[in-house]
C-alpha cells in the first residue's frame, strides 16, 4: 500500500456517538465510548469527540460535556472535545462554565465543537426548552458564548463566566450550509459533511474560506471534513460494516424513531418497504469504504478536491471488533504513529 504525503501529513479523528446496539444496555455504550477513546489514542488519531443526542433510544450520549470530562480522564495525549454541543438547546453561559471547567482540568486538551440542531421531535424540543427555528439564533448565541470567554459579553452586565473568562480553547462549528458562514463570520475552525453531498460540501467550503474572518480565535481559516469511512480486507466486508447505520437513518426516516442498531446480517434478511428501501440504499450511496489501498486512493482524492486541514471519521457499526479493525487499518492508511498497536491495548 502506497501512501501519500498529503494523508501522511493530514490528522485524522473521530467522533464516535455511542450508538446503544440491540440486546444491550445504554450504559454499555458509554463506558465502550471510553475505551475505544483510549483505543484511538493508542493508534495515534488526533482527536477524539462526542456527540449531543435527547431521547434517541440509538444514541446513549445525552451529556456531551460530562462524558468529555470522562474520557479526558481516561486518556493522557488526544485531544477531547464536543461533535458538538447543540448550543440552542442551551444558555451560552452554562456552556462556557462547563467548557471552562474542562479546559482547567484538562489544560491544552479540551476543543468545544458546537452545532445548531434542535431536538428530533416536537415533544424533545418542547423537553428541552427550544422552539423549532431556534437554530435561527444561532448567531448570536455564538457571539455571546465566545464573549463569556473574553469578558467582552454585553448582555449581562456585572455577570462573568468562571473559570472560562481568559480562557482560550479551539472552537469549531459544525455546519451544512448556513452554518458555514456563521463559522467564517466568526473567525472559527470549520466542521463539514457529509461525504454523500460532495459537491454542495465543496461549494461550502469555498464559501467559507472567501468569507473567513480572522479572529482571537482562528487567524486563518480550518476546515475538517467528516464522514463515515470503513476499511476492511475485502470491499464487501467494509461495505457491511455500513450497513447497520444505514438501516438506522432508514428507521428513523420512515418510522419517526431513530433505533439502536443491530447485526448485518439481519439487515441483509430483512424485508423492507419501497420507502425503507430508497432511504437505505441512499444511507450508502457515497459512503467512502474498501480495502486499505482503495480507501487511501479515495482519500487522497477527498483532501485533494477539498484542501481539508483535517478528517473526522464518524463510522458506526453494530460489530465492535469490526469497527476497531476498521480504525486500525484507517490509522496505518493514513500513516499514524500507532497504526501497528494491536487493537486491544491501552
Amino acid at each position: 500500500m502506497s501512501v501519500t504525503s498529503r494523508l501522511r501529513t493530514t490528522p485524522f479523528s473521530i467522533l464516535d456517538r455511542s450508538r446503544t446496539r440491540q440486546g444491550r444496555e445504554r450504559s454499555q455504550a458509554l463506558r465502550d465510548t471510553v475505551r475505544f477513546a483510549q483505543q484511538a489514542e493508542a493508534l495515534g488519531y488526533h482527536r477524539f469527540w462526542v456527540s449531543e443526542h435527547h431521547s434517541v433510544p440509538g444514541v446513549a450520549g445525552s451529556a456531551p460535556t460530562v462524558l468529555a470530562s470522562a474520557v479526558a480522564a481516561a486518556t493522557v495525549r488526544i485531544r477531547v472535545g464536543t461533535g458538538g454541543v447543540m448550543l440552542p438547546n442551551h444558555r451560552p453561559l452554562v456552556v462556557a462554565e462547563q467548557f471552562g471547567v474542562l479546559e482547567s482540568l484538562f489544560p491544552g486538551r479540551i476543543d468545544m465543537g458546537l452545532g445548531r440542531s434542535v431536538g428530533f421531535t416536537d415533544g424533545i424540543r418542547r423537553a428541552l426548552g427550544a422552539e423549532k427555528d431556534a437554530a435561527r439564533d444561532f448567531g448570536d448565541q455564538l457571539d455571546e458564548l465566545l464573549g463569556w470567554f473574553t469578558g467582552e459579553q454585553n448582555a449581562h452586565p456585572q455577570v462573568h463566566a468562571h473559570p472560562a473568562e481568559g480562557l482560550r480553547l479551539p472552537v469549531f462549528v459544525l455546519a451544512t450550509g448556513a452554518g458555514a458562514d456563521l463559522a467564517a463570520r466568526a473567525g472559527l475552525s470549520l466542521v463539514i459533511g457529509d461525504l454523500r453531498g460532495r459537491d454542495e460540501m465543496l461549494r461550502a467550503i469555498d464559501r467559507y474560506r472567501a468569507g473567513f474572518r480572522p479572529s482571537a480565535w482562528s487567524s486563518a481559516p480550518y476546515v475538517v471534513v467528516s464522514g463515515n469511512v470503513a476499511v476492511a480486507g475485502t470491499t464487501e466486508e467494509a461495505r457491511r460494516l455500513l450497513l447497520p447505520e444505514a438501516w438506522s437513518m432508514a428507521h428513523s426516516r420512515t418510522h419517526g424513531v431513530f433505533p439502536p442498531l443491530v447485526p448485518a446480517s439481519e439487515i441483509e434478511t430483512r424485508e423492507m418497504t419501497e420507502k425503507e428501501r430508497g432511504f437505505y440504499e441512499r444511507g450508502l450511496r457515497g459512503q467512502l469504504y474498501g480495502t486499505e489501498d482503495e480507501v487511501a486512493a479515495a482519500l487522497d482524492e477527498l483532501i485533494e478536491r477539498s484542501d481539508a486541514d483535517e478528517v473526522l471519521v464518524t463510522t458506526s457499526t453494530y460489530d465492535r471488533e469490526a469497527l476497531l479493525d476498521s480504525y486500525r487499518r484507517l490509522s496505518r492508511v493514513a500513516g499514524l504513529s500507532g497504526g501497528m498497536v494491536a487493537i486491544g491495548a491501552r
